[in-house]
């Protein structure tokens, strides 16, 4: 049994479970509803979660990432809703065996590929929550642990395309503030 991928796995169906709560909100009526991710409608914040999680569940599968998005036949909301749980499945029945992710020209280890994961759902489970009117704390140890996760994979260079800057907050912030922060997200 592989201590660190077995954690990187706990936290991954802990972020999908969060994500998932926040799915159960979503309806076709919300679909074009603003996201905290300026350059998306719901609907488009979707099709990125969708695309995350497909990645995520390939490298579990394959041991690689393509980069390249699936095709997204049917609904947004119930796909999404699907492939969460396929991707569930997907890093449950690979936990036993460390292993390897290739994506692109890097090889990372697997709980790094789960952590990040992680963070990418959690992260846009709140958005999601945001954009239906229904906001839904990142739980603290969720939220504190995925920020630990947050400071070590995220490197400047990953501002602006993929996060914004940091926003300032008091010390005393909840987990999920401080983490959503980092995000560069109010």
């Amino acid at each position: 049994m592989d201590v660190a991928l077995r954690a990187g796995v706990a936290v991954l169906e802990r972020a999908v479970a969060y994500c998932l709560g926040s799915l159960s909100l979503v309806t076709p009526a919300l679909l074009s509803a603003p996201t905290p991710c300026r350059a998306w409608d719901l609907h488009a914040l979707l099709e990125h979660l969708l695309d995350s999680m497909a990645a995520l569940e390939e490298a579990a599968e394959t041991a690689s990432v393509t980069l390249l998005p699936p095709p997204s036949p049917g609904g947004v909301i119930p796909q999404a809703r699907d492939q969460a749980v396929r991707l569930l499945g997907a890093w449950a029945s690979a936990c036993d065996t460390p292993f390897s992710v290739r994506v692109e020209h890097a090889t990372l280890s697997a709980p790094l590929v789960a952590g990040a994961g992680a963070i990418e759902l959690a992260a846009h489970g709140w958005d999601v929550s945001q954009s239906c009117n229904r906001p839904r704390p990142i739980p603290d140890d969720l939220a504190d642990e995925l920020l630990d996760l947050a400071v070590l994979l995220l490197h400047p260079a990953d501002r602006p395309g993929r996060f914004a800057r940091p926003l300032p907050l008091p010390c005393d912030a909840p987990p999920g503030a401080r983490l959503l922060a980092f995000l560069g997200r109010r």
